[in-house]
């Protein structure tokens, strides 16, 4: 199987946001974990564009509302194929049209491995059954920035 879909339970939105493969997975996990993302669609619209003289179709893979008011188109692609100037353009194209109507564009190939191994760790734990939610409260309370956990 050349794609690994399925649906992420986002705690952000509340339901659940679709991934066609492992990389586009971790975009919306982490996008959990921001507390400057508010919402994370995926697919959220099919951009049609002329560009060099043709009729061009593109479907993101997410868009991220975030506290601001800000939109943030993000398309994922492995970094290995943007090594390719064939490749890159395809992804790329759709940032300028994006722009224009005022929002962000976001290629994004991945993160650190390790904060992506703590992430999907956490992720486990963010469940409002996993933990009360009082004893959430108390460890931010508790929790100063830049603090090493003891």
């Amino acid at each position: 199987m050349t794609h690994y879909s399925g649906r992420y339970p986002s705690v952000t939105t509340g339901g659940h946001v679709v991934h066609e493969s492992r990389l586009e997975l971790d975009r919306p996990l982490l996008a959990d974990f921001d507390p400057e993302v508010r919402g994370t669609f995926a697919q959220p619209c099919r951009l049609a564009a002329r560009v060099r003289d043709r009729v061009r179709h593109h479907v993101p893979d997410f868009l991220l509302v975030m506290r601001s008011g800000t939109v943030r188109v993000v398309n994922v692609e492995p970094a290995d194929r943007l090594q390719d100037p064939e490749i890159v353009q395809a992804p790329a194209w759709p940032g300028e049209p994006f722009r224009q109507h005022g929002w962000e564009y976001e290629i994004w190939s991945g993160a650190d491995r390790v904060l992506l191994e703590n992430v999907r760790f956490l992720a486990a734990y963010r469940r409002p059954a996993v933990v009360p939610e009082a004893e959430v409260e108390q460890a931010w309370e508790q929790a100063v920035h830049g603090e090493e956990p003891a």
